[in-house]
């Protein structure tokens, strides 16, 4: 959405959890850090998640719920929200995109959209 009243940013990192991981199991775990900053002009609450998870093979999860990490926060103008969740693949490499629904203190709602990022295990990408 372009209205400047609604302007959410999101940032990502990821990491492989060698420690949480089964390889010769097909089993990769992964952790990612969010940062949902409101960029806009009106508080925004984040009312519910929308998950697509893509592994190395094409095969999509899809995941959808209420807040994120059992909360569901609201960001003032000029604030970030930040969580830390995770997720496990059969592949090595993946990607993961989204959106979040919002809602703006005017009571309008509105997704902030989440880019895809990679998930990979070090050194399986060249």
């Amino acid at each position: 959405m372009s209205d400047p009243r609604y302007q959410i940013e999101v940032s990502v990192t990821t990491q492989f959890l060698p420690e949480q991981s089964q390889p010769e199991q097909n089993r990769f775990a992964f952790s990612y850090s969010i940062a949902i900053h409101n960029a806009g002009s009106l508080p925004a609450k984040l009312l519910s998640r929308h998950w697509l998870i893509t592994n190395g093979d094409g095969q999509v999860q899809e995941v959808r719920g209420a807040g994120v990490v059992g909360q569901q926060p609201v960001i003032a103008p000029g604030e970030t929200h930040s969580y830390t969740s995770g997720t496990v693949m059969s592949t090595r490499v993946g990607t993961m995109q989204g959106s979040y629904q919002m809602l703006a203190g005017d009571g309008n709602k509105f997704d902030a959209i989440i880019r895809p990022f990679r998930l990979a295990v070090p050194g399986s990408l060249h």
